[in-house]
C-alpha cells in the first residue's frame, strides 16, 4: 500500500493508512482548549506587478505571555505558491508541513503541477478537516497566495486566498491580512495600496502594514531592533518563491523604524 499510494492525495492516502496523524483526526477531551497552546498572529499578502509578497510577524502569544518572539508563520507551499497560518502555532506548523507534502506528492503521482486553483481547493479540504479541533479553540486560518502560472498576464499573476473556519476559499483583490491584528494591518493597506506596485515597493508597504498592526495589538510583534528579529518576507513570481535574507529585511524593518520615528502617525 505505502508503494502504490492509488490516489494523487497525500491527505487522502494518510486518511486510509494513518488516520490519527492528521490533525482534525485525533481525540480530543471536551472542553476549550484555546489557552492552552500558542496563538500565531499576523500575515499580510499584497499582489504585486509580476507577483506576489507575503510577510508575518514572529510572535506567539499564550494569553497574555508572549510565548515565542521568533516563530516563522510564512514558508513556500512548493515553487511558485506561498502559505502564511494564524491561530494555534502547533497545528498550523502541522497543517502548512502537511500542505507541502499534499502539493509534492500531487505532482510526483501526476506529473504535473496542480493549478493555483486546485492548491487552494486543496488547501480548503484540509482546513475543514480540522473543524472539530477548531470548535473546541484549537483554530488555524491560513493566508495563500501564489503566481498563477496560467495568468494571461504575468504581470497581473499574484493571486491571494483567504479562508474561514470552515474551509471556504476566497479569493482577495490586491491585498489582505490574517491575524489578531488584522484589522489594523488592512487598514494600513487600505490607504497605501495601489495596483501594479513593483515587488520592492509591496515589500516595504507588507513590513510597514505589520508595524501598524503591532502599534495597536499586543499580540503581533513589530520589528525587534535590540534582538534583530524581524518579520519574514517571501515574494513569489515567475522565478519561483523567494525569502529575503535577513540583512535585507532587517534595512527595510529599520527604514520603516526610522521613518516613524520622525512620523509616527505614518
Amino acid at each position: 500500500m505505502f508503494t502504490n499510494a492509488g490516489t494523487s492525495s497525500f491527505t487522502a492516502f494518510l486518511s486510509k493508512v494513518a488516520p490519527e496523524m492528521l490533525p482534525g483526526r485525533r481525540p480530543l477531551p471536551p472542553g476549550m482548549a484555546a489557552d492552552m497552546a500558542p496563538h500565531a498572529t499576523t500575515i499580510v499578502a499584497i499582489s504585486a506587478s509580476g507577483g506576489v509578497v507575503m510577510a508575518g510577524d514572529r510572535r506567539a502569544t499564550m494569553g497574555n505571555l508572549i510565548a515565542q518572539r521568533d516563530i516563522e508563520k510564512v514558508h513556500p507551499a512548493d515553487a511558485y505558491s506561498l502559505v502564511g497560518i494564524a491561530g494555534t502555532a502547533g497545528i498550523g506548523i502541522e497543517l502548512m508541513r502537511l500542505f507541502q507534502v499534499e502539493l509534492e506528492h500531487y505532482e510526483k503521482i501526476e506529473g504535473a503541477m496542480l493549478s493555483l486553483d486546485g492548491k487552494a481547493n486543496r488547501l480548503a479540504s484540509m482546513i475543514r478537516g480540522n473543524l472539530g479541533a477548531a470548535m473546541q479553540g484549537l483554530a488555524v486560518i491560513p493566508l495563500f497566495a501564489g503566481f498563477d502560472l496560467a495568468a494571461a498576464d504575468p504581470a497581473r499573476a499574484g493571486r491571494i486566498f483567504s479562508f474561514d473556519v470552515t474551509g471556504g476559499p476566497y479569493e482577495e483583490t490586491g491585498y489582505d491580512a490574517i491575524g489578531s491584528g488584522s484589522l489594523f494591518a488592512k487598514s494600513a493597506l487600505k490607504k497605501r495600496f495601489r495596483a501594479g506596485l513593483s515587488i520592492d515597493d509591496a515589500t516595504r508597504l507588507a513590513v510597514e502594514a505589520l508595524y501598524d498592526a503591532a502599534d495597536d495589538d499586543t499580540a503581533t510583534g513589530g520589528p525587534d531592533l535590540t534582538r534583530r528579529i524581524y518579520p519574514v518576507v517571501m515574494t513569489a513570481t515567475a522565478e519561483g518563491t523567494h525569502r529575503l535574507t535577513d540583512a535585507e529585511t532587517a534595512a527595510i524593518a529599520e527604514g520603516v523604524v526610522s521613518a516613524r520615528m520622525e512620523n509616527p502617525g505614518g
